[in-house]
C-alpha cells in the first residue's frame, strides 16, 4: 500500500496542469457542500435557540381545545389548571381583537401574559412604568404593517366572557425587535392581569409556557407539547432544505467525478507501455489497479487541502460574522432569523472529505478495471489486448 501511495503521488504530480484542474474542480465541490451545510446546519441551531429564547421555552401544555392552527378554537379554548399543578408554569391567555389604525381594520390576537415572568425574552417590563390605562407592546413587524409607533393610542375592540363586545383605547407603550415573528405579527401583548380584567376569564390561561424544571405529567383537559413537537415544522422545513440541496452536490459532484473518470480513461489508454513495465517487474495487475485507484482518491485528498486552505477564511469569517439575509424569508412561513451564522464542525468537514475520497476512488476504480483484461505482452508493445 506505502508503495501504491509513493507512486501515485509520484505521477499525480508529474501530470501538471491536468491534475490541478481536476483538482480545482473537486475543491470548488468541497467548499460549495461545506458552506452549504454550514448554513442549514446554523439556521437549524439559532432558530430553535430563538424558539426556546422567545416562545416556547421548554414546552407548552395546551388547553385540550386550543389549537394554534385554527383561529376558531381561541375564543373558548382556556381554563384553569387544577391546584397545585401550575409550578413552573407561566399562562399565557390568547383572545381575538380587532385593532383599528388610522381607521383601517386589523384582525389581531390579544395576548397576555404575568408582568413577572421570566421564563421567555419578552421584555414585559416595558408596560411596568406606563401611566396609560391600557398600555401593551408590539413586536417590529406589528408596527410597520400597523403603522404605529411608540406613545400611539388606537381603539381596540374585544369580546367578553359572555361574548359581548367592548372597546377602548390603547396605548402603545414599546416596541420589541425579535428574530422570532410567530410572536410578533398580528398580535399585541398586555399583562395578564389586565387581559382577566378586560375580558372577566380570571385566573385562566389558553396555554402554560414550561421552564426547565418542569416535568410533565397527564392533566385533564391539558395536553403537553414538548420543545421537539413545538418544532416539528421547523425541523421539517431544514430538512426539506437539505433534500432539496442534495441535487446541486449532486450535480457539482458529478461535475467533478465525471474530470476524474475521463482523465482516468485517458491515463490507461495511454500508459499501457507503463502498466506492462510494472507487471513485467513481479507487479500483479491488482496492484496495478491499485495504483490507479489511489491515484483517484489523491485526487480527492488535494481538493480537501485546498478547499480548506481557501474555504478555511471564509468559513471563519461566515461564522463569526453571520450571513445578513435582510428580510428575504418573511412572509414566507419559515422561522429565520435576518442574519444567520453556520456552524462548521468537525465531523461536517470529515464527512464531506470521505465522501470525495470514496467517490472519487470509485470512479477511478471503473476505468482501471480494464487493466485486468491486458495482456502484458501487448501492452508493453503499446498495443490494446
Amino acid at each position: 500500500m506505502k508503495m501504491a501511495l509513493q507512486m501515485a503521488f509520484k505521477n499525480l504530480i508529474g501530470a501538471g496542469l491536468r491534475t490541478w484542474l481536476n483538482v480545482s474542480v473537486l475543491s470548488f465541490c468541497f467548499i460549495v457542500i461545506v458552506f452549504y451545510n454550514g448554513f442549514l446546519n446554523g439556521w437549524q441551531k439559532q432558530g430553535r435557540l430563538d424558539a426556546m429564547n422567545w416562545e416556547f421555552a421548554q414546552g407548552q401544555l395546551y388547553h385540550a381545545d386550543y389549537d394554534p392552527y385554527d383561529v376558531f378554537t381561541i375564543q373558548d379554548a382556556h381554563g384553569s389548571l387544577p391546584e397545585g399543578e401550575s409550578q413552573h408554569l407561566t399562562p399565557v391567555l390568547i383572545q381575538q381583537a380587532t385593532l383599528y389604525p388610522n381607521g383601517r381594520m386589523n384582525p389581531i390576537l390579544i395576548k397576555g401574559i404575568p408582568l413577572d415572568q421570566k421564563v421567555i425574552n419578552l421584555p414585559i417590563d416595558l408596560l411596568a412604568k406606563s401611566t396609560a390605562d391600557i398600555p401593551v407592546f408590539i413586536g417590529k413587524r406589528m408596527a410597520e404593517s400597523a403603522k404605529l409607533s411608540e406613545g400611539d393610542q388606537v381603539l381596540l375592540r374585544w369580546r367578553d366572557q359572555y361574548g359581548t363586545y367592548d372597546a377602548a383605547n390603547i396605548t402603545i407603550a414599546g416596541i420589541f425587535d425579535t428574530e422570532v415573528a410567530t410572536i410578533d405579527q398580528g398580535q399585541i401583548w398586555l399583562t395578564l392581569d389586565k387581559l382577566w380584567k378586560m375580558t372577566g376569564l380570571t385566573d385562566e390561561a389558553t396555554l402554560y409556557i414550561a421552564d426547565s424544571q418542569y416535568q410533565p405529567q397527564p392533566i385533564s383537559g391539558w395536553n403537553f407539547q414538548s420543545l421537539n413537537s413545538l418544532l416539528k415544522d421547523f425541523e421539517s422545513a431544514v430538512q426539506a432544505e437539505r433534500i432539496g440541496s442534495m441535487v446541486i452536490y449532486l450535480v457539482l459532484l458529478g461535475i467533478g467525478l465525471l474530470a476524474i473518470f475521463d482523465t482516468q480513461v485517458l491515463s490507461v489508454f495511454r500508459r499501457q507501455r507503463e502498466i506492462g513495465t510494472y507487471i513485467a517487474l513481479g507487479m500483479t495487475k491488482n496492484q496495478v489497479l491499485k495504483i490507479f485507484t489511489v491515484e483517484g482518491g489523491m485526487y480527492s485528498i488535494f481538493a480537501g487541502i485546498v478547499g480548506m486552505v481557501i474555504g478555511a477564511p471564509l468559513f471563519y469569517y461566515t461564522a463569526t460574522q453571520g450571513i445578513n439575509i435582510g428580510s428575504s424569508a418573511e412572509g414566507m412561513g419559515v422561522r429565520m432569523a435576518n442574519i444567520i451564522y453556520p456552524a462548521f464542525g468537525p465531523g461536517l468537514v470529515t464527512g464531506t472529505l470521505l465522501v470525495l475520497v470514496f467517490s472519487a476512488k470509485l470512479v477511478s476504480f471503473l476505468p482501471a478495471r480494464k487493466i485486468s483484461k491486458m495482456n502484458p505482452v501487448n501492452a508493453l508493445k503499446g498495443k490494446l489486448s
